[in-house]
């Protein structure tokens, strides 16, 4: 068993990540359009494309930390040295240049692709640290359940402090504002990565002998079918879920036209977020947590629906709806991150090599390219309904109501068809579990 304490110190981890990563999702392209004045299909357009680099970095990235051996391990020694350099590019990407339309179209491009490699380079190796802490399959759903637990508690930090912070640094100069906000966020986070680093231990220890190259690591990956599912569901689910986020505050101050309550809309969802986390392993000790997965992406679906039928004046009834979507979303988050765990071991039995940073490097890098989708998406809609920054008529807002609601809903009922080809049930997990402890040498596992 893994004790509170470490558990609670790897979730610290993600509550630093978060720190930077929601603020991307929630207010990157709001930073973008509005404070930059970038035009938003040129900043759907920039989180696609630089999202091509990582499908060169997060491979390479995986294939080192897998071949990293130190005293600390394979992936906690990324927390230590990258926390510095995260702390420094986030603040540098929130950082508006004086200069021309085109001087601040370049500084974004190149400080959003160093913001990008610097997460590349912690958040791989974190998401990994997860599937090394313990072997128990249990015990992965109550790690990643306390992680998110903690990643939303992030996200909620930033959900409610961002705004009035970006308010009382910048007192009106909205571009300073960010930057010091990131500042102040970005020095936090440091420190939480610190306390991560210092308060985990890696338990499943890959085997003895030179590692593989990179091609043969990705070709073994990719011939792993259950991992393949994974990616692709990992990259749909993004994608839904980042575009209704980023469209969050445009849905509020626009369609719902509730400018003054953007930070409670975003944070009550949040809230609901943490309480779906904590509740996520519960529920697998008592449902198998593939069809749970599937009834809970059901659901999201459903309350989607609802809401674009909710009319623009019940602003009770819109923050209910996007309070339980926060709350049974992020019931699906640890099962998720459960599953690349999973999938790992099954790799393991079909090769006899363990390949942990590979395979999470590997789906991380489809959720990354959701979250570039989603991000795309939503600068997309917007410049093809011909949004202005505080001037649209009825076509922008129906155009911002329709793809916050109903496209997100299709995603969740796509991820709930390709689950069909996902069959690492509680039942067969088990199974692959008790081989591999057969299998593995005593000294290579003490969970």
């Amino acid at each position: 068993m893994i004790s509170v304490k470490e558990k609670v110190a790897y979730g610290l981890g993600d509550t630093a990540s978060n720190f930077v990563f929601q603020t991307v999702i929630l207010f990157l392209t709001f930073y973008y359009t509005d404070v930059v004045g970038l035009n938003p299909a040129t900043v759907g357009s920039i989180f696609l494309l630089v999202r091509l680099i990582d499908a060169v970095t997060d491979p390479l990235m995986g294939s080192l930390a897998d071949k990293t051996r130190t005293r600390w391990g394979a992936y906690r020694p990324y927390l230590l040295w990258m926390a510095l350099p995260f702390a420094l590019i986030s603040v540098l990407a929130f950082t508006t240049p004086d200069t021309d339309y085109n001087g601040k179209l370049i500084y974004a491009i190149a400080s959003y692709v160093l913001l990008m490699l610097m997460y590349t380079a912690i958040n791989i190796p974190y998401s990994a640290l997860g599937g090394v802490i313990t072997a128990s399959p249990l015990e992965r759903v109550s790690v990643q359940s306390y992680r998110f637990v903690f990643a939303m508690l992030g996200g909620l930090i930033v959900s409610l402090c961002t705004l009035p912070m970006v308010n009382w640094y910048g007192a009106g100069n909205d571009a300073r504002g960010y930057q010091l906000t990131m500042l102040t966020m970005g020095l936090v986070g440091m420190v939480l990565f610190l306390l991560c680093f210092a308060g985990t231990r890696e338990r499943v220890l890959p085997a003895d002998g030179p590692p593989s190259p990179v091609r043969e690591q990705l070709k073994a990956v990719w011939h792993n079918d259950q991992c393949r599912v994974l990616c692709i569901v990992s990259m749909v689910l993004l994608t839904g879920i980042v575009l209704r986020n980023a469209l969050a505050i445009y849905y509020v101050k626009y369609v719902l036209q509730r400018p003054d309550d953007v930070t409670l809309f975003v944070s009550l969802a949040m809230v609901g977020g943490i309480l779906g986390a904590a509740s996520a392993h519960p529920f697998t000790r008592r449902c198998d947590k593939v069809l749970l997965y599937k009834v809970l992406q059901l659901s999201c679906a459903g309350l989607c629906i609802v809401n674009y039928f909710l009319p623009a004046t019940m602003w009770v009834g819109a923050l209910v709806i996007h309070f339980l979507w926060g709350f049974v979303l992020q019931m699906t988050s640890p099962l998720l991150w459960s599953k690349m765990g999973d999938v790992t071991d099954y790799g393991e039995l079909q090769t006899g090599t363990r390949l942990t940073a590979m395979t999470f490097s590997t789906i991380v890098f489809f959720i990354k390219l959701g979250i570039a989708l989603g991000s795309a998406l939503a600068g997309w809609a917007l410049a093809y309904y011909g949004y202005q920054a505080n001037n649209i008529d009825e076509r922008v807002s129906h155009g911002i109501t329709l793809s916050f609601c109903l496209i997100p809903a299709a995603m969740s009922l796509v991820v709930v068809l390709l689950m069909r080809w996902y069959k690492l049930d509680s039942q067969r997990v088990d199974k692959i579990h008790n081989a591999l402890k057969t299998a593995r040498q005593p000294q290579q596992e003490n969970v």
